[in-house]
């Protein structure tokens, strides 16, 4: 049986005028209880919409951020 890592990526691939396109939008982490944002490529931030949808501040950890940086963040340090 695989084992569960609690990793998420959405990314583009496909073609585009005859070149490749390939990226990461989104790279979502499960870690302790809580959601790493390591990479955000969206318009309006999925730490937005989270909250929106009922997950506090605090068990959101924007890791594109360096740890220095993270505790002056509303968020989660980690």
């Amino acid at each position: 049986m695989p084992r569960r890592r609690h990793r998420y990526q959405l990314v583009n691939a496909g073609w585009s005028n005859k070149r490749r396109v390939y990226g990461c939008v989104l790279h979502l982490d499960i870690k302790n209880e809580k959601i790493w944002i390591q990479h955000d490529g969206t318009e309006g931030g999925i730490a937005n919409e989270l909250i929106s949808r009922g997950i506090p501040k605090k068990d959101i950890v924007l890791a594109f951020h360096s740890p220095f940086k993270r505790q002056f963040t509303e968020f989660a340090v980690g």
